[in-house]
């Protein structure tokens, strides 16, 4: 894992804060449809019920906020971020059986095990980083979490319709690549990529019996 001083890939959130404050904007989400297109995709696949959930890289809450709008009937959500302004903004909607915790998981992965969490999520959290660091967060992650782990990213195989999009300070993963990888951890795994015409892939991987 890298040095905390060689955390660049939360330069762009940081900027973001800075330019907009802990809203919205700073997420670094496109557009609220969008986000939430994401969230229901990761309900839709693990349902979520009576369970611990770990959100590594939570911002502020949204994704909190639609499990509780979609009335999931979870035990108790677990939410961690590295910006302080984020957790802040996340912990005042005072939202019911959620807690919010500040730490970087990536430099300190071990804060990772402390949430007891049955399934862990990263949503557009390692689309800032390289592959490289992107697997060894999913890695920890999958580790941290007894049942799963589900996450997303911006898939290189998308429609013709978002070819030419910046995305900047984002960037495209190898979609093919991640399915792989992802299954040298588990035989178990699900992939999808049917919603927003492809332009975001998620990814879950189970643990072994």
């Amino acid at each position: 894992m890298p040095r905390p001083d060689d955390a660049d890939y939360l330069d762009p959130y940081r900027d973001a804060v800075r330019l907009f404050g802990a809203g919205f904007e700073a997420t670094l989400w496109g557009n609220e449809q969008a986000q939430r297109a994401r969230f229901d995709v990761m309900i839709d696949l693990l349902g979520f019920e009576d369970c611990t959930i770990l959100d590594a890289g939570c911002g502020r809450g949204d994704f909190a906020a639609r499990l509780l709008e979609r009335k999931v009937p979870f035990a108790r959500y677990v939410g961690i971020d590295a910006l302080p302004a984020m957790i802040d903004a996340a912990a005042v909607r005072r939202l019911e059986r959620c807690e919010f915790l500040c730490a970087d998981f990536v430099a300190d992965p071990d804060v990772l095990a402390r949430a007891g969490a049955d399934f862990a999520c990263i949503s557009g959290a390692l689309n800032t980083m390289s592959p490289e660091l992107a697997r060894t967060v999913v890695r920890a992650v999958f580790d941290a979490a007894a049942q799963a782990v589900v996450y997303n990213f911006l898939s290189d195989r998308p429609h013709p319709r978002w070819r030419d999009q910046d995305l900047g300070p984002a960037h495209r993963f190898d979609t093919l690549a991640w399915i792989d990888w992802s299954l040298r951890l588990s035989p178990s795994v699900s992939f999808t990529q049917e919603y927003l015409d492809g332009h975001d892939a998620t990814i879950v991987i189970r643990h072994g019996e």
